[in-house]
C-alpha cells in the first residue's frame, strides 16, 4: 500500500514539474512557437504550452493565406497571437494576422518618432485624396500631399510604391496620415544641390519645358528650372513663346548665366542654333529668287525676313516698277511675296533685295547702292 502512495506522489511531483515548465497563456499575449505541421487551411503550433496552437487560414494576411505552404515549413519559429487559450476543442486559437498589425503600428509609431520615411503602395482613389499601404495598415495620402506639382487626375499613381513622411497617426482610431509632397521636395532639394555643382556658363543640358509665361519658358533641366528669356528663343521674331515651345517638349539649351546662391538660370535656345547671317553667303547668292515675310515697313522700304534672324531690305524704289508714295501704299505686315536678292554683305549683316527685279535676269546695280544708302 505504502509503495502505491509513494508511486502516486512520486507520480504528482512529476507532474507537478511538468506544469511548471509549460508556459502559461493568457488571451492577447504575443508569444514565440514552433511550426508543428502546414495545410493549405491551418497551421499548428507548439508553443510549450499543454496543448498545441492552431492558426486558421483567416487569421493570416491575404497574401499569405493565399498559399500557406509556400510561405511557412515545420520547424520554422513564428511569432502569433493568442486569441483564446481554449477554442471548445482543447486547442489554443491563435493569429498571426493580429501579430503582424501590432508590428507594423510598432514600426510606424518608431518612424514618425524618428522622422524616418515608410514605404507605402497607393492603392485607391478617394474623395480628397488616396489610400495606401504601409504592409497591412490603411493609410491616408491627401490629394495636396500627392506631389509636388498639380496632378489633376490621380489614379495615375494607383500601383506605385513610394516613400512617405508620417503627418498624424492615432493608434486607437487606425489612423495615418502621410505625405509623399514633403518627401519629393526633399529629394528634388537634394538634387537642386547635386546638379547646382555640376552646372557652369556655357554647358549644353537636355531639358524639358514645365511652363510657358508670356516673357518667356521655364525648362527644367534636371532637377531646378532655367529661364529662356523670349528673345533667347529664336534668332527671328517671336510673338509669344507658345509660338516656338510646347509644355512637356524635350529641348537642348546653353546656359547663359548662372547664379549658385539664389539658383538663377538664364538659357538659351537660339544660341546652340548657327546663327543666319554667319551661314547667309553659303546659302544664299546674289540674282537668287525665293519667298520671304514682310515683317516691317519705313517710308524708305519695307524689311523682308527670309528666314528666323534673316532680314533683308526691298527699298520704296524696287517694291514696284511703278511709282508709290509709300510702301503701305500696296504691302502690310506678315504678306508672303517674292524677292530677289541684289545684295549681300555678312559682315554688316546687310540684305538688299527686289521685288520689281523678280523678273529681271541682272540686278539692277544702281538700285543696289541707293537701296544700301538707306539702309545706312
Amino acid at each position: 500500500m505504502s509503495n502505491n502512495n509513494e508511486q502516486s506522489n512520486e507520480m504528482n511531483e512529476m507532474m507537478e514539474e511538468i506544469e511548471k515548465s509549460m508556459v502559461r497563456l493568457h488571451s492577447g499575449d504575443i508569444v514565440k512557437g514552433q511550426i508543428i505541421d502546414v495545410t493549405r487551411n491551418e497551421i499548428i503550433v507548439n508553443l510549450g504550452y499543454k496543448s498545441d496552437g492552431i492558426i486558421p487560414r483567416e487569421e493570416f494576411t491575404s497574401e499569405l493565406a493565399a498559399d500557406l505552404p509556400a510561405h511557412f515549413n515545420a520547424g520554422d519559429d513564428i511569432e502569433v497571437y493568442v486569441q483564446q487559450v481554449d477554442d471548445g476543442e482543447g486547442n489554443v486559437l491563435l493569429s498571426k494576422r493580429k501579430v503582424d498589425a501590432m508590428n507594423e503600428w510598432v514600426e510606424l509609431a518608431d518612424a514618425m518618432e524618428n522622422d524616418k520615411r515608410v514605404p507605402v503602395t497607393l492603392k485607391e482613389v478617394v474623395r480628397g485624396g488616396m489610400i495606401a499601404y504601409y504592409k497591412n495598415v490603411k493609410c491616408f495620402i491627401p490629394a495636396s500631399q500627392l506631389s509636388d506639382r498639380y496632378v489633376d487626375d490621380l489614379s495615375v499613381f494607383v500601383g506605385e510604391k513610394v516613400n512617405a513622411e508620417i503627418l498624424e497617426m492615432e493608434r486607437r482610431r487606425s489612423k495615418v496620415i502621410l505625405s509623399r509632397k514633403a518627401v519629393l521636395q526633399d529629394e528634388r532639394d537634394q538634387k537642386k544641390k547635386e546638379l547646382l555643382k555640376t552646372l557652369s556658363k556655357g554647358q549644353v543640358v537636355k531639358g524639358q519645358v514645365k511652363q510657358i509665361t508670356n516673357f518667356g519658358a521655364f525648362v527644367d533641366i534636371g532637377g531646378i528650372d532655367g529661364l529662356i528669356h523670349i528673345s533667347e528663343l529664336s534668332w527671328g521674331r517671336v510673338k509669344h513663346p507658345s509660338d516656338v515651345l510646347k509644355i512637356g517638349e524635350d529641348v537642348t539649351v546653353e546656359i547663359l548665366e548662372f547664379e549658385e546662391s539664389t539658383e538663377r538660370i538664364s538659357l538659351s535656345l537660339k544660341s546652340i542654333q548657327p546663327e543666319p547671317w554667319k551661314i547667309a553667303g553659303e546659302k544664299y547668292e546674289i540674282g537668287q529668287i525665293l519667298e520671304g515675310e514682310v515683317v516691317r515697313l519705313v517710308d524708305f522700304g519695307a524689311f523682308i525676313e527670309i528666314e528666323p534672324g534673316l532680314d533683308g531690305l526691298v527699298h520704296i524704289s524696287q517694291i514696284s516698277e511703278e511709282h508709290i508714295a509709300k510702301p503701305s501704299d500696296i504691302l502690310q505686315k506678315g504678306q508672303k511675296v517674292m524677292v530677289k536678292i541684289l545684295d549681300i554683305n555678312t559682315d554688316e549683316q546687310r540684305m538688299s533685295l527686289s521685288m520689281s527685279a523678280v523678273d529681271s535676269v541682272d540686278p539692277n546695280t544702281e538700285d543696289v547702292e541707293e537701296a544700301n544708302e538707306s539702309m545706312e
